[in-house]
């Protein structure tokens, strides 16, 4: 792991408070960026949207989802706690705290908009991150691969009909041009981008591992232009949404409070599931991990379509960033910290030992 990669945190927080001081310094700037809108879409988040997202859809490989029958204990807890328990837990969190417990504290005209925030974030899991995560947690990097596969092909599918039977429950017209434009744009897109660039990377291998190499060249190569991405696309905001930041921090605080609830509780219950159905420790911390953190790339990307990169929607997920990245090195330290109660992957019972990748098993 590069030093940068290891200290991301700090780097995120370094743009977290560029982002508020240049916002505080130059408003007309953010303004004049804020109005490259087509479409209900802003064109300056698109593109760095893209530059994040990009590099990591080369790296998914559908063809390992034919080897998901070997040890699919871990696939099942992820496609249960991201699709069937994250989103709903959200929205439950989100109408909780928003239209009852913070009644008194926040302008009920904003509850709406709120909570469709949290239900993006919780409608969206993560993608891009979790890579690093796995890495961290000394994961299975080709089952990690395989997680993320499945969870892509879920998201094209399911992500826009959960937001909107979700949005329902906060009484907001659902937009579905917006919603199924932002899908298009930041998840079909770059995955079929991705996979056009992967197959005309094997392809032009002479045997699949040399193809694996090529793809991994190729990913380091864009990597940079990803995280450069990530970190341009936190200044900037933060630059839209700093003055809410920094005239109202009781209302970031309170939008945290679920944040914080959701991320601990999903990621105890996915963890809980793969230590009870002895899951290895390699395939269990990923898989807890996926759930718990947020394709925010993509909620930030829709909350500023449907709602406009002002709204109480875009701010939550803005607060999102913020949040996520301590939060996910807390449970990542938990995690390593907890190896000991999980069985080897030898040891794990009734999962096949066998790798999905058939080039791993000629090392």
């Amino acid at each position: 792991m590069s030093l940068f990669d290891r200290y991301l945190s700090l780097w995120v927080a370094l743009c977290i408070l560029a982002g508020i001081v240049l916002g505080s310094v130059w408003p007309g700037l953010f303004q004049t960026v804020a109005g490259w809108e087509y479409a209900s879409v802003n064109l300056a988040v698109g593109v760095l949207i893209w530059a994040m997202v990009y590099p990591m859809m080369v790296a998914v490989d559908f063809a390992s989802l034919r080897h998901i029958h070997r040890r699919p204990k871990g696939l099942v807890i992820t496609v249960v706690v991201n699709w069937l328990i994250k989103p709903f837990t959200m929205a439950a969190l989100g109408v909780l705290f928003f239209e009852f417990l913070f009644t008194d504290l926040i302008d009920p005209a904003d509850a709406g908009q709120y909570i469709a925030g949290l239900i993006l974030l919780g409608a969206a899991p993560c993608t891009a991150m979790v890579f690093i995560w796995s890495q961290l947690t000394r994961g299975d990097p080709n089952y990690t691969l395989v997680q993320v596969s499945l969870n892509d092909i879920i998201m094209i599918f399911a992500f826009a009909p959960i937001v909107a039977l979700l949005l329902g429950v906060t009484d907001l017209q659902v937009p579905w041009e917006t919603l199924l434009l932002s899908v298009l744009l930041y998840v079909v897109i770059p995955l079929a981008a991705g996979a056009a660039t992967r197959a005309a990377l094997v392809g032009k291998a002479n045997n699949g591992s040399g193809g694996e190499v090529r793809v991994a060249r190729f990913i380091a190569a864009v990597k940079p232009f990803s995280i450069l991405g990530l970190l341009a696309t936190v200044v900037l905001l933060f630059g839209f949404q700093g003055h809410v930041i920094l005239d109202k921090p009781l209302l970031i605080g309170l939008i945290a409070v679920p944040l914080l609830i959701q991320s601990y509780g999903i990621f105890a219950i996915a963890y809980v599931a793969a230590w009870a159905w002895r899951v290895p420790h390699n395939i269990a911390a990923p898989c807890a991990l996926i759930g718990t953190s947020n394709f925010f790339e993509l909620a930030v990307a829709v909350a500023i379509g449907l709602f406009g990169l002002n709204s109480g929607a875009a701010l939550v997920t803005v607060v999102g960033v913020l949040v996520e990245v301590p939060v996910m090195l807390s449970l990542v330290a938990f995690a390593n910290r907890t190896k000991r109660h999980f069985p080897d992957t030898a040891d794990a019972a009734n999962d096949s030992t066998q790798p999905l990748h058939p080039q791993e098993a000629r090392r």
